[in-house]
């Protein structure tokens, strides 16, 4: 705590050094003297607290606007009770002369006044924030009253003191109420014999002056502290009041502040309170008003000033910023933006909300104007001089760009939109400037006017014939600017969004649909889900799906090549992902009772090594790290011991002796490193290696665990406990050593089992593992029954298949890696059930008769005694490790909510348009009297041969029939989209009729 307590008085301490020294260089830059040190009735002020105080009320104004504010911060630092308002007007000063600047400065970003009207003056009076050198003026008695002033002032000829009641030690209660001041008795000197006592009688008491005042105390020559006046007894002096001095500003010390005083004593006097120059104290209208208004005067430099505002206010207050607010200022911009047609054609557009005026160059403000496309066509348009363009035509573009981008920033508020396409003559203002011709200088205005036409076509129902719709058709299918054609896309599928009506999307030219089947080609998220959006409403009408298929085989399009897309876009930006589920739970083995025998193949391999790797390669292979349990540091080394004495120095020669007991101990702890050597105490220390454990079957130089034979005979005290490597070798082991089957040799010399039976008639078959009697029914015909061949198969559930790696697929296919960037990968191979066993030991088949008490299979139970299932533990002693499934899937993207999201879900929506309307498009196809199949032949060439007489089970097998494993591998490995491909194959089913 004392080291806490020092820390944060170092930390308290550097800020505020820091402070002070931040302020200090403000004062030099200032030409001001800042006192580092003030002091107020003897205590010191911090400069630091008080202006974090003063801050966190409001600043110098607000302390100074309330009542009795500065006593209370002079409160904080303790200055006293008495005389609290003199010492609060000194408190004042100090702030005022030290920080008030400085808070202006720092606190406010704001300039503060000079020094002459500031520093050089009194603290008297506020509003620092909004004093100038034009408005400021000596505060007077009135000005300090009225804003709460505490200095104490000495009264005039005709206005009484304000006395405090002499020995009340607390100064004026309020400052509103005055007191008389008591009768004061005039002193009278003692003029009676100088031997007269003290405690004499009143006999030389001296008269009352009959001029004295009336007083309602007698006056007593010869006083006694008795008769001493109450007044007087407890009268305590005032402390004394502090002195302000302030030097005398001379040529000498410092003659520019001196000529200064001169020149303003010299200067105009002050105007009286309540005079103001004119138009002083008025700040006018605000920046919206004053833009509006400069927008609408048709003063270049208004109209200059207005735009630049505009702009910045679209772009920092665009959300808050509504035309309904400010009337005539989207008409404003809609005149000015007009304007930019003047340096094309000769012509000035006016817009007339009479509809009387029929003229070339009249919009119709009401309910817009028809034919603006053919009547620009039919004026001659203006060339283009190739030469330096004077500074007014380039300012004039420059403008009218910004006017554009101001109404395009508006309109991405969704009430401004509404505003807007509620206005006849913002859709003429889009028609004309898109119909513009095309020069580099339009391309930016263009784009804005792109951009408003998206977020207004959602009010709007466009019919076919529109001038505008055929204008953004006509930018996608010829221009190659891809902002331009990326906003045109996005404008039409906004086509009456906030409306009942449908966006049918009629009358689109197949270039535009073969155009954007080639824009799924490409490398731009935006623009390839831009099309698709397109292609999902235009696929939504049957009439639109009739005109694909009508040119599905057509050199100008190929409904395959967009089917092939689109399949491969649904894998875009997907995700391998890997689940792991539990098959066989695990079983835990039975701890060993003993510490193992080791088989004699690995005795001989370690018999070859010399100490310590000998003894470090036997605990690796005979023991386990296991936390909870321990060993005897005694009984381990006795199991070393008695290994490996029989092979030492002393009886073989040449052979390795073993290691002394501290350093074998010691070692122990090196190769399992969670194994500590400890002592219990007790009646009786114990030395104990805590965190390890025997082995039940010991592993080889891999780590490969050992196969015990658990084969106990009848009459046999316990089991055989053999070790063998593999299980092949267990089997060949209990089949030859146990049944007593033999091999035999044929006449060609293989090897082959001998599967006669060779048993005598009371020989009965048992199965000996552990305690499993499988052929044990209580019948000894039973078991006569039974032959050497049955009970060898039946062997085989007691012996473990040896995995040799931790994933043993079940099928060769290899997984090809695919990236997320790149959605044009080819698609991997179906992927097969992998299965992991962790860790990897023995692994054990579902066997008959272990069905659990619901009838379904239970891991743990094995078939017992007269098929009873008992649990394996009993029948295998060597556990189980747990089996997993591992499966892999190709997930795409999803939303915050886990819903599809994405390219790959638009492409799948547009796979369903296609199904479903298929066959309505089929029979659009097959009526052959449909504007839309006429529109198609006219625009897309005659009709193909047997085209109409195709139905709609042909056309299904025709579009999805080389999509349909694309969709069915979709199914299996994309969780995200399976619903939807589940949707798609449902309807090429239903389709085809099946």
């Amino acid at each position: 705590m004392p080291h806490s307590k020092q820390t944060e008085a170092s930390a308290e301490q550097l800020a505020n050094d820091a402070f002070i020294q931040k302020l200090t260089a403000f004062h030099a830059e200032r030409g001001t003297t800042l006192d580092t040190s003030p002091r107020v009735n003897g205590k010191p002020i911090d400069l630091q607290k008080l202006y974090q105080i003063v801050l966190n009320i409001g600043g110098y104004d607000q302390v100074s606007r309330e009542k009795l504010a500065w006593r209370k911060v002079g409160h904080e630092f303790h200055l006293g009770a008495t005389n609290a308002a003199a010492y609060a007007f000194v408190l004042k000063t100090v702030y005022y002369k030290n920080l008030a600047a400085f808070e202006i400065k720092d606190y406010h970003n704001r300039i503060p006044p000079p020094k002459a009207i500031l520093e050089d003056v009194t603290a008297k009076g506020g509003d620092l924030l909004s004093r100038t050198v034009d408005n400021y003026r000596q505060p007077t008695i009135e000005d300090a009253e009225a804003s709460g002033e505490e200095e104490v002032r000495t009264p005039d000829g005709g206005e009484k003191m304000d006395l405090d009641e002499p020995g009340s030690g607390t100064g004026r209660s309020t400052r509103g109420l005055r007191q008389a001041p008591p009768q004061r008795v005039l002193f009278q000197p003692d003029v009676s014999s100088s031997r007269q006592t003290r405690t004499a009688t009143g006999q030389g008491q001296s008269p009352q002056p009959t001029t004295a005042a009336p007083s309602s105390h007698p006056y007593v020559a010869t006083t006694t502290q008795n008769n001493m006046p109450h007044s007087i007894s407890s009268y305590e002096p005032r402390p004394p009041m502090p002195l302000t001095l302030r030097g005398v500003i001379t040529p000498a010390n410092n003659s520019t502040r001196f000529y200064q005083q001169v020149k303003q004593s010299q200067g105009p006097q002050h105007k009286p309170k309540d005079m103001t120059k004119p138009g002083c104290g008025y700040d006018g209208p605000n920046i919206y008003v004053r833009t509006l208004q400069a927008l609408r005067s048709g003063i270049p430099a208004e109209q200059e000033y207005a735009l630049h505002h505009l702009v910045k206010i679209s772009h920092e207050r665009g959300d808050k910023f509504k035309f309904e607010a400010f009337p005539m200022l989207a008409e404003g911009l809609v005149e000015y933006i007009l304007g930019i047609t003047s340096e094309y054609y000769d012509l000035h557009w006016k817009v007339d909300y009479m509809e009387s005026d029929k003229s070339i160059n009249v919009l119709n403000g009401l309910n817009g104007t028809p034919g603006l496309v053919e009547r620009l066509k039919s004026l001659p348009c203006i060339d283009v001089a190739d030469e330096l363009e004077p500074k007014e035509k380039v300012m004039h573009f420059e403008k009218v760009k910004e006017a554009g981008l101001t109404m395009r920033n508006l309109s991405l508020m969704e009430d401004n939109a509404k505003y807007l396409s509620e206005m006849a003559e913002v859709r003429d203002m889009l028609t004309i400037i898109l119909s513009l011709p095309d020069d580099p200088r339009l391309t930016e205005l263009k784009h804005y006017m792109l951009d408003v036409a998206e977020m207004v076509f959602r009010f709007w129902v466009i019919p076919e014939n529109d001038p505008l719709y055929r204008i953004l058709l006509k930018e996608v299918n010829e221009s190659n600017d891809r902002g331009a054609i990326l906003t045109a896309l996005r404008a039409m599928c906004r086509i009456s969004m906030n409306l009942k009506e449908n966006n049918n999307l009629h009358s689109v030219p197949i270039t535009v649909i073969e155009k954007l089947s080639r824009y799924l080609l490409l490398q731009d998220e935006e623009l390839v889900g831009a099309s698709l959006d397109f292609l999902y409403q235009y696929t939504a009408v049957p009439a639109n799906v009739a005109i694909l298929l009508f040119h599905s085989d057509t050199p100008m399009f190929q409904l395959a090549s967009l089917m092939k897309d689109l399949c491969r876009l649904l894998r875009y930006g997907e995700v391998e992902v890997t689940t792991k589920s539990l098959l066989q739970q695990a079983i835990p083995d039975i701890p060993a009772e003993k510490i193992p025998d080791i088989p004699n193949d690995l005795l001989r391999q370690l018999l070859q090594m010399d100490e310590p790797e000998r003894s470090n390669t036997w605990l690796k292979c005979v023991f386990e790290e296991h936390k909870d349990s321990e060993i005897t540091q005694i009984a381990l080394w006795q199991a070393y011991q008695s290994r490996f004495t029989p092979y030492s120095h002393g009886a073989v020669p040449n052979a390795p002796g073993l290691l002394p007991a501290a350093e074998f101990i010691k070692n122990v702890s090196i190769i399992f490193e969670n194994a500590t050597a400890q002592v219990v105490n007790g009646q009786t220390s114990k030395f104990i290696i805590k965190g390890i454990r025997a082995r039940r079957t010991p592993v080889d130089m891999r780590q490969q665990t050992y196969l015990r034979c658990l084969w106990q005979a009848p009459n046999a005290e316990k089991p055989c406990e053999e070790f063998f490597r593999t299980s092949e070798d267990l089997f060949y082991h209990i089949l030859t050593a146990h049944i007593g089957v033999t091999r035999t040799t044929d006449a060609e010399g293989n090897s082959k089992w001998d599967r006669s039976d060779g048993r005598t008639v009371d020989e009965t078959l048992d199965c000996h593992w552990a305690s499993c009697h499988r052929f044990t029914t209580g019948n000894t015909s039973n078991r006569l029954e039974k032959t050497k061949a049955q009970l060898a198969k039946h062997i085989h559930v007691h012996l473990p298949t040896r995995n040799k790696s931790k994933a043993v697929p079940t099928s060769t296919s290899a997984s090809t890696s695919t990236s997320t960037a790149n959605p044009h990968q080819n698609k991997p191979q179906p992927q097969s059930i992998s299965v992991d066993h962790t860790p990897s030991t023995a692994t054990f088949p579902f066997q008959p008769n272990t069905l659990g008490p619901n009838g379904t299979h239970n891991p743990h139970l094995l078939a017992g005694p007269d098929g009873k299932p008992v649990p394996r533990n009993e029948i295998d002693p060597q556990g189980r490790q747990a089996i997993h499934q591992h499966l892999k899937y190709h997930d795409t993207p999803v939303d915050e909510h886990g819903d599809p999201a994405g390219l790959s879900l638009t492409a799948i929506l547009v796979l369903r348009n296609l199904a479903r309307n298929i066959p309505k498009a089929a029979e659009v196809l097959r009526s052959g009297d449909v504007d839309a199949v006429n529109w198609g032949r006219v625009n897309g060439g005659g009709a193909m041969a047997g085209m109409e007489s195709k139905e709609g089970k042909e056309w299904m097998e025709e579009v999805f029939g080389g999509s349909v494993g694309e969709l069915v591998w979709c199914l299996g490995y994309n969780r995200t989209l399976g619903g939807y491909v589940a949707d798609v194959l449902a309807l090429v089913r239903k389709g085809m009729g099946e």
